[in-house]
C-alpha cells in the first residue's frame, strides 16, 4: 500500500539514529514515517471515495465509463 516503504525507511532511520545518538537522523526517520502514514491514510480515503462514486453511479443508472460530454444532454432531466 502507499506509504509502506516510507514507513519502513523511517522506522529504520529512527532506530539507527537512536542507536548512534544521531538526533537529526532520528528526526528525519520520524518525519519519513509520518509521511508514510499520511500517504497510507490518503490512499484509504481515495479508495472510499471511489467506492462511494461507484455506488452512486449504480443507483443513478449511470454507465461506469461515462464522459462528461455524454452527460450534458441529460442535465436537469430524469434518468429513467
Amino acid at each position: 500500500m502507499a506509504g509502506d516503504a516510507d514507513q519502513m525507511n523511517g522506522k529504520a532511520k529512527e532506530a539507527v539514529g537512536d542507536l548512534t545518538g544521531n538526533k537529526d537522523l532520528k528526526s528525519e526517520g520520524k518525519a519519513d514515517r509520518q509521511a508514510g502514514e499520511a500517504k497510507e491514510k490518503v490512499g484509504k480515503v481515495e479508495e472510499k471515495v471511489e467506492e462511494v462514486i461507484d455506488k452512486a453511479k449504480g443507483v443513478l443508472g449511470v454507465p461506469m465509463a461515462v464522459s462528461p460530454t455524454y452527460l450534458k444532454p441529460w442535465r436537469g432531466r430524469s434518468w429513467r
